[in-house]
């Protein structure tokens, strides 16, 4: 199964394009910072992670203001010149 869930603040929003099939589509960037528990130990946890919206969720997105605190669900997979990974989100909510 491939399923994610983080909650993450906007970093970046590209201008919202369209797919050849007519389907909106918004590329984004997203910042995350927690505090996790591993081993029983405290972590800080701070990372960034690309992410695409499509179709109602892309124009709803395109309409957030950078720095919007988000909980975004999806599923991960391989960019497209398979060097990281990009968040297709499929479902947000606001915080």
């Amino acid at each position: 199964m491939n399923t994610f869930a983080l909650t993450a603040s906007v970093a970046e929003i590209s201008q919202q394009r369209y797919t050849p099939a007519g389907i909106p589509a918004l590329d984004l960037l997203l910042s995350h910072e927690s505090q996790q528990i591993e081993a029983g130990q405290s972590r800080k946890v701070t990372l960034s992670l690309k992410a695409l919206a499509l179709g109602t969720t892309a124009e709803t997105l395109a309409k957030t203001e950078v720095g919007k605190q988000v909980k975004f669900k999806g599923f991960l997979a391989s960019t497209k010149n398979g060097k990281g990974s990009v968040l297709h989100i499929t479902d947000i909510e606001f915080i």
